[in-house]
């Protein structure tokens, strides 16, 4: 990956962040990358755990037999392994014929709870031709161990061994999904205890669905190895693209810019935003500092599509609130291409795409766009892609895993819990009449006489 900073520095940009304001938190920069050296977080220490992936790929290998691959998860647990799939994969994969797909498993994911949506799923996926890997850490997650439930009901109603049709994510050591492995013997893969769902993408948690359907994993594990060497070694923030990306979305969020807005140039990428969203807003989303201040960190991460959006959300991004900073996702050698035929060549208003390729014409777009937004003093920057492979995308989820570390790090906030989704849960567990949560739930019913209702 290459980066290109320049339409967001204030050097080039109305009111925009200028080297030397930059400057001026390179020693809390410089703080986190020696305390990274010291004490690497434990999502990077997977990167190099050979005997983690071994095990992944035995467990794959016996999973290729099927026809479908199901993937029941949800946030964490889910979204790592669409990013991948959308990004690597045919966007009409699970339509080829299986020969087209060199023998390799269709691939589903049950993440909501919409009845509607789960039971299209089930419509057209036979259990008996089916794996089902139930993945949540901590074994109580309600949509995942619903749809569990759900699959599980199939199995057993359908005379199916669940040892030969379910595989489990989760915990090494606790939890009922870890229980439920030991005591019926259903095959289980370890989420790590120091890596969270949001930075699983490179466990167990998103590569053995990639594993199963094909995917070189150990390219994308060596891909965000190479990011973090490539990170922990360079002192220049504006030589280290993590160091330099943090410091410009850190510096303008505290300008008033709270939104982060990650604009792909290709169908293939728009999965990644759909992950980086999550990984952004949970990750920076905090109420309290570290010191328990209450500092309300974060922005708010919003994915765009192009060109798709030019005609959507850019005519705000250009003059509405100068509110964002925008990240372009660009590609610079497409996997296929088209070359637009000289037809019309009469019609000035079409003779000038004749001839030309579909891949110009789509990176001429985003290059003009990001011009247009420079000129109108919006803070944008762009990510180019050689390709987009097993390498690329393993560079770019080691990437952002790093920069929104060293994001957290500059909010001094808690980078890792997520503590304002905790209470939604607990608020689901008793209303759904869980034990154990009974004051909740009469917490819930107090809280509901003193609301003034307004219905219509």
């Amino acid at each position: 990956m290459k980066f290109d900073f320049t339409n967001a520095l204030g050097e080039n940009l109305l009111d925009g962040i200028k080297y030397e304001g930059i400057k001026g938190i390179t020693g809390r920069l410089h703080a986190f990358l020696e305390n990274f050296r010291q004490n690497p977080p434990g999502f990077v220490k997977v990167f190099k755990d050979s005997s983690h992936l071994e095990q992944i790929l035995k467990v794959a290998d016996k999973c290729k037999k099927f026809e479908n691959f199901v993937l029941v998860g949800i946030g964490g647990s889910a979204l790592g392994n669409q990013a991948v799939f959308g990004a690597l994969f045919h966007p009409m994969w699970n339509s080829l014929p299986k020969n087209k797909r060199n023998g390799f498993p269709r691939f589903f994911v049950m993440d909501n709870v919409d009845p509607e949506h789960i039971a299209s799923i089930l419509d057209i996926v036979d259990p008996a031709e089916s794996v089902f890997n139930i993945v949540s850490k901590s074994g109580s997650t309600s949509e995942t161990m619903a749809n569990y439930l759900v699959v599980r009901g199939i199995l057993e109603a359908r005379g199916l061994d669940p040892r030969e049709h379910l595989v489990f994510t989760t915990d090494p050591n606790e939890g009922v999904l870890r229980k439920i492995s030991i005591d019926e013997n259903i095959p289980a893969l370890e989420v790590p205890s120091n890596v969270g769902g949001r930075f699983s993408v490179l466990t167990a948690v998103g590569l053995l669905s990639g594993a199963s359907t094909g995917v070189d994993v150990k390219k994308m594990l060596d891909g965000a190895q190479e990011e973090v060497d490539r990170f922990k070694n360079e002192d220049d923030t504006f030589k280290n693209p993590v160091l330099l990306n943090a410091a410009i979305h850190y510096l303008y969020s505290r300008g008033g810019k709270s939104i982060s807005v990650m604009m792909p140039y290709s169908n293939a990428l728009y999965t990644l935003a759909d992950w980086y969203r999550q990984l952004w807003a949970e990750s920076l989303g905090k109420e309290k500092s570290l010191t328990g201040e209450t500092v309300n960190a974060g922005q708010t991460p919003i994915k765009s599509l192009g060109t798709i959006d030019q005609h959507s959300q850019v005519q705000l991004y250009m003059e509405g609130p100068n509110d964002k900073v925008i990240t372009f996702l660009r590609v610079e050698s497409f996997r296929r291409n088209l070359k637009i035929p000289v037809v019309h060549q009469d019609r000035k208003e079409l003779s000038y795409l004749c001839n030309n390729e579909m891949k110009d014409l789509i990176n001429y777009e985003q290059e003009a766009t990001s011009l247009a937004l420079l000129e109108h003093g919006r803070p944008n920057l762009t990510i180019s892609f050689d390709s987009i492979n097993e390498t690329e995308i393993g560079r770019f989820f080691g990437y952002y895993e790093l920069l929104v570390t060293a994001m957290g790090f500059l909010y001094n906030i808690n980078t890792f819990d997520q503590p304002g989704v905790e209470l939604g849960k607990q608020n689901t567990y008793a209303l759904m009449n869980r034990k154990g949560y009974e004051a909740q739930k009469q917490h819930i019913e107090d809280v509901k006489k003193n609301l003034k209702i307004f219905k219509i």
